[in-house]
This record gives C-alpha cells, structure tokens and sequence, in this order.
C-alpha cells in the first residue's frame, strides 16, 4: 500500500454552539493543520499515487476559504456545531471535490487543532 501526505497550517475561528460549552463558546483562534493522506495500490504510469500539485491547489483554495475568518459564519457549516470533526469531513470533501483523485483508493484528512488534538474524516475513492 502507497500513501501521500501533504500539510499546510493555518489559522481561523470559531466557538462551538453545544449547550454549556464554557470558554469554547466564545470566540477564539486555533492554528489548525490539515493532513491530507491518501492511499492506494498502484502508482499511475509516472509511478505516482497522486498528484501533490493538485493536492496543494485545492489545500490553496481551503486555506483561502477558511483562513482568518470565523468558522460558524461559513456557508459550510450552516446548522453545524464547528467542531474539529465536522471541520475534518468538510475540508476532505472539497479535497476529493478540488482534486478529484483517480487513482488513490483511499482518503483521509486528519485536522489538528493547535498541537493538542485532531479529529479526521475518511472515505474510499471511487474507481476512476
């Protein structure tokens, strides 16, 4: 089995909107860092797994979107508590969507807020 991981770290916002969620439900910054891995079988005709160029555009694009600003107010999180968890599936969503992977069999985003806990989101990649 190969893997790719590729990271980048940035920062944003949030407070979380579960009942009684003490200082977390105020405002405040988190330096979160996104692992995007992805795995497979088989390397493509370069003996490539992914393309990492296309794996930093669309981690480009997230950090554009999310980077300094606050989570709750993102079209993304609508009716969601901003957790790291939900956080972790939605940036592996736009990932897939972004770079639309065709030969990993696998990816996980693993979403680090600050040094001290992640939460990830894993799914299988459809067949290309």
């Amino acid at each position: 089995m190969y893997t790719v991981s590729v990271r980048r770290p940035f920062i944003a916002q949030h407070f979380l909107t579960v009942p009684d969620p003490g200082p977390e439900g105020d405002r405040h910054s988190h330096q979160f860092t996104a692992v995007v891995e992805f795995e497979g079988e088989s390397l493509d005709e370069y003996g490539y797994l992914v393309d990492i160029d296309a794996i930093n555009a669309a981690l480009d694009d997230i950090v554009e979107t999310y980077a300094d600003t606050t989570l709750n107010d993102q079209p993304a999180f609508e009716g969601l508590n901003p957790s790291v968890e939900h956080f972790s599936r939605i940036v592996c969503e736009r990932i897939v969507e972004h770079a639309a992977p065709t030969n990993p069999d696998r990816i996980r985003v693993r979403l680090w807020e600050d040094d001290e806990a992640f939460a990830s989101y894993e799914q299988p990649l459809p067949d290309s």
